[in-house]
């Protein structure tokens, strides 16, 4: 008889809220993982580091629970008997009011392997994000951490609220809101100031972060006006009073936006990471999908009689891409191009070229095609010559007719294939109708075709979100479908377009 393999549980501090707070080693854990147990204030996008992974959600949230700790635990172990590599992904840091204790010793007394990688916890997380340093020797030099939630079947009260009152250091109160009347109550009772300053941080780290600040005296009343909810942190001590002066996070310019990415969900990494790093909530909502050629034997055919050509024109990283896989698979490297002029349309298509040892001979200052073929045609670079589009096959046809009518021989290669992205309409519906969304981007016109289409027509003209382009040509196939772009980049790029939402440019006359 096959002997089982033997499982384990890695319990993994997620962190407050910011994916991007996830330590590496996490990321490792749950990149090789085979189950992730996973509670309610983990960020969705960590699981994406777990594709081949089964997810099972556990709820555990602030005053309820989806399942009881007895089931959790069980959970765990029944994983680990099948011999799985479990991922136990908790909130925070699993150590500090996580419960994680208590699972890593229901793990021990059933003899099951286990692992602690530690997260950033939310009592130092929240804070930093929101300009509060917890100790400053000007002030305090030490801070308490405390559960604002206990155990509800306890006798007693093991926090000493006497003794935190009259401590004079930095108090961190933890799942604290529902009890916040309470805590404030004890500690004034106990002697403290009610001119203490106090903070209270709602949804910590994330896009939505709320900060309230006050003292003793007003802070319940600041709470319920501002009808701040779970979860939150409260902090209590000299100490707040930094928040006015240090808080960093809610200076991002896309602070409080919420934007709906429509990119490719393999292209949009870089465009989503720009937004939330200049403070943007992003749903994410691919409309497109991209594939290899449909047929890669004409490729690899232009590939072979390369040096026919006087310019070979590249107008994206994803014409690039598939015209080097095909080179690759043929045994060939950029010599190749020893013969050929190179242009190429956009930063980041002649990036990708540098990365493969071609340096573009013209990149246009607009990243368009118009832009491209005036450009030649003011080197003399049209009549006569001989031009391979390595491009998309829903490509627009403006440039091979401009550079035909203009008297070169074109020959147009289909190098990659774009195709509408079934996505989930209701989730799309929901959004429009329940999110205040404040910008839609769109990075081509396919983008806008594929994201208009599931919607009725009926309720296109129910939507009221702004729109963001990445040049001319998207914005024109936006008029199309009745809708005017609100923004409009500059610069035809990812980061042209971040930047025109970013500063609020003027809105563009169509």
């Amino acid at each position: 008889m096959k002997k089982q393999k033997k499982g384990k549980v890695i319990l993994v501090g997620a962190g407050p809220g910011d994916a991007g707070l996830l330590t590496l080693k996490g990321a490792e854990a749950l990149a090789r993982s085979q189950a992730v147990v996973y509670d309610w204030l983990v960020n969705p996008k960590l699981l994406e580091l777990a594709p081949q992974a089964e997810k099972i959600f556990v709820g555990k949230k602030g005053g309820t629970q989806y399942l009881k700790q007895e089931k959790i635990n069980q959970i765990l172990l029944r994983l680990a008997k099948k011999g799985k590599q479990v991922v136990r992904l908790k909130g925070g840091d699993p150590f500090i009011f996580g419960r994680g204790g208590e699972e890593a010793d229901f793990l021990v007394r059933h003899r099951i392997d286990f692992e602690v990688i530690p997260g950033v916890s939310a009592g130092t997380g929240v804070p930093a994000y929101a300009g509060i340093p917890l100790t400053d020797r000007r002030f305090t030099s030490h801070v308490t951490f405390v559960t604002g939630h206990e155990d509800p079947t306890k006798d007693s009260s093991a926090v000493d609220w006497k003794k935190l009152a009259q401590n004079g250091g930095t108090l961190v109160s933890f799942m604290g809101v529902k009890n916040l009347p309470k805590i404030i109550k004890d500690l004034r009772e106990a002697g403290k100031p009610k001119i203490t300053p106090v903070a209270v941080i709602e949804w910590g780290t994330l896009p939505h972060q709320r900060v309230v600040t006050g003292t003793l005296k007003d802070i319940l009343a600041k709470c319920r006006k501002a009808r701040i909810k779970s979860p939150a942190l409260t902090i209590i001590g000299k100490v707040v009073g930094f928040h006015s002066r240090l808080d960093w996070f809610q200076k991002k310019p896309l602070r409080g936006k919420t934007i709906l990415v429509t990119r490719a969900r393999a292209q949009a990494s870089e465009l989503v990471k720009t937004l939330e790093e200049n403070g943007a909530r992003v749903l994410e909502f691919p409309t497109i999908e991209i594939f290899a050629p449909s047929e890669p034997s004409r490729i690899d055919q232009e590939i072979n009689r390369i040096s026919d050509y006087d310019w070979i024109v590249f107008t994206s990283i994803n014409g690039v891409q598939f015209f080097f896989e095909r080179m690759t698979h043929l045994g060939k490297d950029s010599r190749i191009f020893s013969k050929n002029r190179i242009a190429a349309i956009g930063e980041k298509t002649a990036e990708a070229l540098e990365a493969r040892g071609l340096h573009p001979d013209l990149v246009p200052s607009e990243f368009t095609s118009a832009a491209l073929f005036e450009s030649l045609k003011k080197k003399g670079e049209v009549g006569g010559k001989k031009f391979l589009l390595a491009r998309a096959d829903i490509a627009p046809p403006d440039l091979k007719e401009a550079l035909e009518k203009a008297g070169a021989q074109v020959m147009e290669l289909k190098s990659y294939q774009t195709r509408p992205k079934a996505g989930k309409k209701k989730s799309l519906l929901h959004w429009l109708k329940h999110e205040k969304i404040d910008y839609v981007t769109f990075t081509s016109s396919s983008t806008v075709k594929n994201f208009f289409e599931p919607i009725p027509a009926r309720l296109r003209k129910k939507i009221r979100t702004r729109f963001a382009t990445i040049g001319p040509v998207t914005s024109q196939t936006l008029r199309e479908y009745g809708f005017r772009p609100a923004k409009e980049a500059k610069i035809h790029t990812i980061e042209g377009l971040v930047k025109t939402i970013c500063n609020g440019g003027k809105k563009k006359k169509v």
